[in-house]
């Protein structure tokens, strides 16, 4: 809105506004913008949820020490959703269709993650909408993704492609070409692999950072760092001279989305700053999966998904942890870890939550530093 404003309407008036066409000098005033949003209105909507009495449920066979945050406000994923999108809609080219579809991809999720927080607080448990009920749900919405990108791919604005990790010249397309063009009413069924594998990354992403989701400021540190990174990835995806340098599938109006990324880092630092040990604010499931839908989509869209294990290592290794403890128990009735997720183990081994939290959020960085070397280890 404002680049459209100060940029296309304005700089011909007033030639210093041309400094708003640089992406890197929008990005910086949207993180900015995202971080003074979440700083500012963080204390009302921590007042507006303690009024309405929307507090946390804890888990009692959880770690002891947690008992005593029950009753913190939860639901603050409205306040990272808010100091998200906004600061987008301002300072992105709102002509970027690829920027629309992170937005709903965001706002679809959140929608999940309130749906799902807001039976808990109705009917004061720690459990809300159902597994299958969620799972639906959030497929649903992927697929949703899915179409949308499918549609970008016939205007060849977008590409099936993968980029795949230390192979340069291997890119497998996730298009089916085995239906006979003979059989034009049978076409769609060629996405079908793209549009299961999209559903598939997306819903393991956003629950992936939903399952991590359990220490003061452990989901949203992480955050930090993974969008920090797809923040790097789409620049250099969206220039002409990195993309080719770096051998990147170039993609000019994925630039847009480093405004996005900047956006969720502002807002992810801003709500730190209340969900810090000891928090005063939870994000809710509506923050964890908005969080890693947003997180998702960036990484399809810049066609580096296979990238994802590494950008949100710790988020990845929560939930193999979570599935691999009730595999084991269904399987062998036993548990591998002394509590799933895993930052639950190392509570249960005597490590302090801060700790904790600080030597994930040390992990996260390291795995995001990682991510970023394989761009030129090809």
């Amino acid at each position: 809105m404002l680049y459209w404003l100060l940029y296309q309407k304005l700089y011909p008036f007033f030639h210093p506004f041309r400094i708003f066409r640089y992406l890197t000098f929008r990005t910086a005033f949207a993180s900015g913008t995202a971080l003074l949003i979440a700083l500012f209105i963080g204390p009302y909507v921590i007042q507006k949820l303690r009024e309405f009495q929307i507090g946390q449920y804890i888990r009692e066979d959880g770690p002891q020490s947690h008992l005593k945050k029950s009753g913190t406000p939860t639901m603050g994923g409205v306040l990272i959703a808010i100091a998200i999108l906004l600061p987008t809609v301002l300072w992105s080219d709102l002509t970027d269709p690829f920027v629309w579809i992170c937005v709903f991809s965001t706002l679809a999720f959140g929608a999940i993650g309130f749906a799902d927080d807001y039976i808990k607080v109705i009917k004061k448990r720690n459990l809300g909408l159902t597994a299958r009920a969620k799972l639906a749900y959030q497929a649903l919405a992927a697929a949703a993704v899915a179409i949308a990108l499918v549609v970008m791919q016939q205007f060849r604005l977008f590409s099936t492609q993968l980029t795949v990790p230390f192979i340069k010249s291997w890119q497998p397309d996730l298009l089916w070409h085995l239906w006979p063009s003979t059989i034009p009413h049978l076409g769609f069924l060629m996405f079908l692999p793209f549009v299961a594998f999209v559903i598939f990354v997306l819903m393991g992403s956003s629950n992936a950072v939903n399952l991590t989701d359990g220490l003061d400021g452990l989901a949203i540190g992480c955050t930090i760092i993974s969008a920090g990174a797809l923040a790097v990835l789409t620049y250099l995806s969206g220039h002409l001279v990195f993309a080719d340098y770096l051998e990147l599938q170039r993609m000019p109006m994925v630039g847009e989305l480093t405004i996005f990324c900047g956006s969720m880092v502002g807002a992810s630092i801003g709500f730190l700053w209340y969900n810090a040990h000891p928090a005063e604010i939870f994000m809710g499931d509506v923050g964890s999966l908005a969080l890693g839908g947003a997180i998702g989509t960036v990484a399809i869209v810049v066609r580096q998904e296979l990238l994802l294990p590494f950008i949100g290592g710790i988020f990845i290794l929560e939930a193999i942890s979570v599935m691999l403890q009730v595999g084991s128990y269904k399987l062998r009735k036993k548990r591998i870890f002394k509590m799933a997720p895993l930052h639950h183990h190392f509570e249960q081994l005597g490590w302090h939550e801060s700790k904790v939290i600080i030597r994930f959020w040390i992990g996260a960085l390291v795995f995001a530093l990682f991510a970023l070397t394989t761009l030129k280890l090809r």
